[in-house]
């Protein structure tokens, strides 16, 4: 299966999204990291995205792959790092997970599929 992700270097009005991601650095995150889905959601995908608004994602890793605590928040600097912006990283397995189902719902409805790997 091939990326989602445009062929431009950068992800933005394309997806709806109010800031443009680089393409290849988060190409080579979900790569090294063994992400098989990342997704976008949250204020990036509506007008309330500030200049201070952190970005929220939601991964799903491959099948062989599995993170310690210390993974995950080495992730979120890193990719904090690629973005120039704080980020949430959440996990879609969290997400199923979530007793709250306002969240859950609200998550599920708005997130935007930005990378799925080859």
């Amino acid at each position: 299966m091939n990326t989602l992700i445009p062929q431009s270097s950068a992800l933005g009005l394309a997806f709806g999204l109010s800031l443009n991601l680089p393409k290849q650095q988060i190409q080579a995150f979900c790569q090294r990291w063994q992400i098989q889905e990342l997704y976008v959601f949250g204020s990036i995908l509506r007008n309330d995205f500030r200049e201070d608004s952190d970005v929220d994602f939601v991964y799903r890793l491959e099948p062989i792959a599995s993170w310690s605590f210390g993974n995950l928040l080495d992730a979120e600097k890193e990719l904090s790092a690629i973005v120039g912006r704080e980020v949430d990283l959440v996990s879609q397995r969290s997400i199923d997970r979530d007793r709250n189902w306002l969240r859950k719902q609200n998550i599920l409805n708005s997130m935007r599929l930005i990378y799925v790997a080859k």
